[in-house]
């Protein structure tokens, strides 16, 4: 996918200008609420036309204020997922899906029914009517019904906003497998960095109406760390837990990490912010945290007054800030050794 934009939109007091150029399959907008991610991704499925300018997609022109040309929405072959999951509750879930299916022209219809029903783990609710069914079922019915649509783009606006944590990382599965299992390249529109993490490889951010970059999810992460309240979030990926009495001891690559929370399943994603690490320039004789890491410094990194710390933890990484003082004092350089020391009750074991 290859998206060109240079638009202007202006809403009373706010005005949006965005000039761009992206290509991929995975890819994310991010800023705060009125930052104009809705108003940028509105524009380019057609639901609202600039003020002035141009939007290409993949060679075809879809607007242009100096040419005269506006592609109605339904001929853009753009499909959207909002925060609100906008089912028919007059139609039971199969119906739902195949609404946009219907209205799809044959000899664009390369989705089986039954290969997504199976995907997206619907089959035993396709009898249902959607009023009878949980928010994050709603949610996968609704990308679903874009799916069958046979879009060649996939719009995400916010779709996990209104749901609570536990049904946001059950969600998370489904929307990845869009590009994966279907060809589909998608725009995942967010607020949070961790679900931008999880869900795009480059993403654009806004802030008031203006586009300030683009990056990947991974140094935008890096970047805001220093402004960030709760750091820079490692995310871990961990194995099944065994019960070590009062802890849980999880399997992250080689390393055994002791937890609080166990989760009983075979593999688990956790979040450890880099604000809950310490470091030693020595073992040190006695310490309460639970868990002693000895690392290798990769490399350091600048975030506002923050130095971020990239940690090769035997094989896995890991990333730890620090004041400027405390690099002096430890000696903290690219190849030098370090401990790392973590509370068991630091890492959350997120639900899913």
């Amino acid at each position: 996918m290859l998206i060109s934009m240079d638009v202007k939109k202006s809403f009373g007091a706010f005005a949006l200008a965005a000039n761009t150029t992206f290509s991929g399959d995975r890819i994310g907008v991010f800023g705060t609420s009125g930052s104009g991610k809705s108003t940028l991704v509105s524009m380019l499925a057609g639901l609202v036309n600039p003020d002035e300018g141009e939007i290409v997609l993949d060679g075809e022109c879809l607007f242009s204020s100096a040419g005269g040309i506006n592609v109605r929405p339904e001929k853009r072959r753009i499909g959207m997922v909002f925060q609100q999951h906008c089912l028919f509750p007059h139609l039971n879930v199969r119906s739902n899906l195949r609404y946009g299916y219907k209205r799809c022209p044959a000899h664009f219809r390369t989705i089986d029914f039954d290969t997504l029903v199976t995907v997206l783990g619907l089959n035993d609710l396709l009898g249902r009517g959607v009023t009878n069914l949980s928010g994050g079922e709603k949610q996968r019915v609704a990308l679903g019904r874009a799916i069958l649509a046979n879009p060649r783009l996939l719009l995400m606006d916010e779709p996990l906003s209104a749901l609570d944590d536990t049904l946001r990382f059950q969600i998370i599965p489904y929307l990845r497998s869009v590009s994966s299992e279907f060809g589909i390249p998608y725009l995942f529109i967010s607020h949070s960095l961790v679900e931008m993490r999880l869900m795009t490889d480059t993403v654009l951010a806004f802030d008031k109406g203006v586009m300030i970059g683009q990056t990947t999810s991974e140094q935008l992460a890096r970047n805001r760390m220093g402004s960030s309240q709760v750091g820079y979030i490692n995310l871990l990926k961990l194995g099944c837990p065994s019960d070590d009495g009062t802890l849980y001891a999880y399997p992250w690559g080689t390393v055994r990490l002791l937890i609080s929370a166990g989760s009983g399943r075979d593999s688990s994603m956790a979040e450890l912010s880099s604000k809950d690490i310490i470091l030693f320039k020595q073992n040190p004789e006695a310490i309460s945290a639970r868990n002693l890491l000895a690392c290798t410094v990769r490399s350091l990194f600048n975030s506002g007054r923050k130095i971020g710390v990239e940690l090769d933890c035997a094989g896995n990484t890991l990333v730890s800030e620090v004041v400027q003082d405390a690099v002096n004092e430890l000696g903290i350089v690219p190849g030098s050794t370090v401990f790392a020391a973590v509370k068991a009750s630091a890492f959350r074991i997120l639900p899913g």
